[in-house]
């Protein structure tokens, strides 16, 4: 437990201390302007499109997801979907998960003047109604599910995942990828709290959703015994990814318009390379072996949920919209078409998250 605080208290200065300093040294900017509440944005400039950045990172992604897509397509293919059976009847709460989610969304789309004092806060809503539904899915299928075999695994997913969000918003003050329109709160302890119950629906969506799609057998077989990566010295290759990491973090607000993607993998960085130093398991693990099938999850899983985001948040009042460097083109309801790769390596760090506070549930150091 000592240990794992101290790497908390490291990460914390890497991805709060890092990008300040950074600024702070090579800057004249206020400091201030990253504490501020609502977060104001315009203070980073984009550059524009770019067809050949486009192009280039296009291919990039397809050359990175192509040996897991054909394979896929090829187990899929030979795929008969034969689970057993199901365990249960779809269960009650299940149900009003399934209303919950959809009075929510109702409310959120529509734009009723009696509702108007309330237009803000349907987001949580829809979110816990998907949490309910997910899991319930996931009892019918296999008789267990998330939240009624690990209750207080689940439970303090909601606390830790508000904690992981506000790393990203704290990091998003320095590259400006994302702002919120039509959120209006009386003042910054309103919008804290507000946002933080907004957040808090983040881990226990993926990680619901990641069971459900492991109750899938196609993962398994497609992936389990699939190629091998060993690292010959995997400390000194941590050692050297933490530190690049580091100097991309500091230099984060001084380039935003180059190092933006360390803000959705930096923190996956930091805890993966701190656990290999240690000589403990991480989520990366079992690659080893040729074990992809828990990761090609947990990704598929972010990937699914990203498109309920951004479905949900399209005719919302109260949502975010996008201002990507060189590939802001192509969206699909207000994200960019390559930023929806982000969020395979944002299921990666959701697993790696919700791993270390699973280990400190069960007892371990």
């Amino acid at each position: 437990m000592y240990r794992a605080a101290n790497r908390f208290f490291i990460l914390l200065i890497m991805l709060l201390g890092l990008p300040l300093a950074g600024v702070w040294i090579f800057t004249d900017r206020r400091l201030s302007v990253y504490f501020d509440f609502p977060p104001k944005f315009g203070l980073v400039g984009h550059a524009p499109f770019s067809w050949p950045v486009f192009t280039g990172l296009a291919i990039l992604i397809l050359v990175c997801l192509a040996p897991f897509a054909v394979r896929g397509i090829r187990f899929f293919k030979q795929e008969q979907s034969r689970q057993g059976g199901y365990a249960e009847a779809f269960p009650v709460w299940g149900w009003a998960g399934i209303l919950i989610c959809a009075a929510a969304w109702f409310l959120d789309w529509t734009r009723f003047e009696w509702f108007a004092g309330f237009q803000a806060y349907p987001f949580p809503f829809m979110w816990l109604g998907y949490i309910l539904v997910v899991n319930a899915f996931c009892c019918k299928r296999t008789g267990a599910c998330l939240m009624r075999r690990k209750p207080a695994f689940f439970l303090l997913l909601f606390p830790a995942s508000a904690v992981f969000w506000w790393f990203f918003e704290y990091l998003n003050r320095f590259v400006g990828n994302w702002y919120y329109v039509g959120v209006e709160m009386p003042g910054p302890a309103q919008y804290i709290v507000y946002a933080t119950v907004c957040f808090s629906t983040v881990l226990p969506a993926v990680w619901s959703t990641a069971e459900l799609l492991e109750s899938f057998s196609f993962f398994k077989k497609a992936y389990r015994n699939f190629f091998v990566v060993r690292p010959g010295n995997p400390r000194l290759v941590a050692s050297a990814l933490l530190g690049i990491g580091a100097v991309g973090l500091f230099f984060l607000g001084i380039f935003p318009n180059f190092l933006f993607p360390l803000l959705w993998v930096s923190p996956l960085l930091i805890i993966v390379c701190f656990q290999v130093i240690d000589g403990r398991r991480h989520i990366f693990s079992p690659v080893r072996h040729g074990d992809w099938s828990r990761l090609l999850c947990f990704a598929a899983a972010a990937l699914v949920c990203g498109f309920f985001w951004e479905m949900w948040n399209f005719y919302s009042m109260a949502r975010w919209e996008y201002s990507v460097p060189f590939v802001h083109g192509f969206q699909i309801f207000e994200m960019p078409l390559l930023g929806y790769a982000g969020y395979l390596p944002f299921g990666l760090e959701c697993a790696a998250v919700g791993g270390v506070i699973e280990e400190l549930v069960s007892g371990g150091d």
